[in-house]
């Protein structure tokens, strides 16, 4: 197999205008796996890009073996459309998912009989660095070349249904049909049948100790053939590039890897079946557990004896100083949180403050008034941001927050129109444009208060209205959250 490093074959062809869209399966988004290049004259009239995958048979090997399975034409191509749509940035080959298919369509086929030779190595990951949300420091990702993606998702696609039969009911996390709503609902039926105090273990760096060997150890006992288990080996065994200089790793995986959810499900399905074992009622969604008990002595006593299982069976590390034992309402699960709700008589779902003032720093980014922003750029990005805010949040009581929100939004809108017209005689003439007299116009455009001071004045409340700010595009939350409600 050619290294994919060599990448300056393919990105030639890219700018030849190789990849036209009516060279694809579909469009230059939606192409498809395709094996080594086949002309008419190779015997069966394929074009490059049209998904066909040749039928390579080596001695020796098991035609309806798992591995192929994983290497079928249709899971390929598959695997190809999840990462491209995707995207994702590039891995330490520089390869982007747009110079992709002109690279499989060369060397697919070659990819292919390497991976069932037994001679493919995937490249070292890409390690970057993302703050995590809470200002707990830093968040190590680490992302596989494109190629490698690929060959992850079709893996990750064969072996998912073969553990979805033996998962969890209690595990919600990157599980098709599972969601983190489904995961809060069904914690606040536990809170609601008087499970009340809650043991929330906090995995330490879990990506990036995972024991191998042990995770090894724990695919063979459903995985039986070998070639897949030494596929999967050397995903976890790839390395990582810092700096310029590859790092073997011994422990962890890649937390940006496709097959990554898979085995971090595979891996804590261990917890699970502990707890399960022991009569316990719980929610994980990934590396995020949430245990609910009746007494606080025996969440100590939980929290207690699963330490010591994670630690001492798992071989995972568990924060001392993020893991805790108190009451759900007042720890954040996901985002969110609970309260009770006196009309209701029980516990209800809430956004956790935390949460809340995320969405508001986001918010507050995208309507500085000296980021320099187009209005139309600006509203569209608002946009975005409310409705997948709304859409993953919309699962909690938040008719008054969202209220408020949108009362602080409009504010923060009023505040931008207002700056953005800066000389004394365009906030003249925008004014009376409102409908303002001219005497009034003139009183305002030459005052000396602040910008978010005069954002909350009633003369921008009558003249920047809610209608008009609708008119421009500002969308309200209190709309789409009541819409989703519907």
């Amino acid at each position: 197999m050619k290294d994919t490093t060599n990448s300056a074959e393919y990105r030639q062809l890219l700018l030849e205008g190789y990849l036209q869209e009516d060279r694809l399966e579909a469009e230059s988004t939606a192409g498809a796996y395709s094996g080594s290049p086949m002309s008419e004259k190779e015997g069966d009239g394929a074009r490059v890009g049209e998904g066909i995958v040749k039928n390579v048979t080596l001695a020796g090997s098991d035609e309806n073996g798992l591995l192929e399975q994983i290497l079928a034409r249709d899971n390929l191509n598959a695997a190809y459309k999840k990462v491209a749509r995707n995207k994702g940035s590039h891995g330490t080959d520089g390869m982007t998912v747009e110079e992709l298919p002109a690279y499989l369509a060369l060397h697919g086929e070659e990819l292919r009989r390497s991976i069932l030779n037994g001679t493919y190595k995937p490249q070292p990951v890409r390690r970057v660095e993302i703050l995590k949300p809470d200002g707990g420091g830093v968040r190590l990702l680490g992302i596989p070349a494109v190629v490698d993606r690929v060959i992850q998702q079709a893996t990750a696609q064969v072996l998912s249904p073969i553990y979805e039969k033996k998962f969890s009911k209690n595990s919600y996390g990157f599980r098709l049909g599972r969601n983190a709503h489904q995961a809060i609902e069904q914690s606040r039926k536990y809170i609601n049948e008087g499970y009340t105090w809650t043991v929330d273990i906090d995995l330490e760096k879990y990506f990036d100790t995972v024991n191998q060997d042990k995770l090894i150890r724990l695919v063979s006992e459903d995985i039986k053939d070998g070639r897949v288990i030494s596929l999967i080996r050397k995903f976890l065994a790839s390395g990582v590039m810092i700096n310029g200089v590859v790092i073997e790793t011994e422990e962890g995986f890649s937390q940006g890897g496709n097959i990554s959810p898979l085995l971090s499900n595979i891996m804590l399905h261990e917890l699970d079946c502990e707890l399960e074992a022991r009569g316990l009622r719980f929610c994980r969604y990934a590396d995020d557990c949430n245990i609910y008990v009746k007494s606080r002595k025996a969440a100590e006593r939980v929290m207690k004896s699963i330490t010591r299982f994670i630690e001492e069976d798992l071989k995972l590390k568990v924060n001392q100083k993020k893991s805790t034992v108190n009451r759900p309402w007042k720890l954040k699960f996901l985002g969110f949180s609970f309260y009770y709700n006196s009309r209701k008589g029980g516990y209800s779902v809430r956004v956790h403050e935390k949460s809340i003032a995320r969405f508001k720093a986001k918010l507050k980014e995208l309507t500085g008034r000296s980021n320099g922003m187009n209005m139309e750029i600006r509203l569209d990005k608002l946009k975005k941001s409310i409705q997948g805010w709304v859409n993953y949040f919309g699962l909690a009581d938040m008719k008054t927050l969202a209220k408020t929100l949108d009362e602080w939004l409009r504010r923060r809108i009023r505040m931008v129109v207002w700056k953005s017209w800066k000389r004394i005689k365009t906030k003249f003439i925008s004014l009376q444009k409102l409908g303002l007299d001219k005497s009034k116009a003139w009183e305002y455009a030459n005052t000396r208060k602040g910008y978010w001071r005069i954002s909350d004045s009633p003369i921008l409340h009558r003249t920047l209205t809610n209608k008009i700010l609708e008119k421009r595009g500002l969308i309200s939350i209190s709309a789409i959250y009541l819409k989703r409600l519907v």
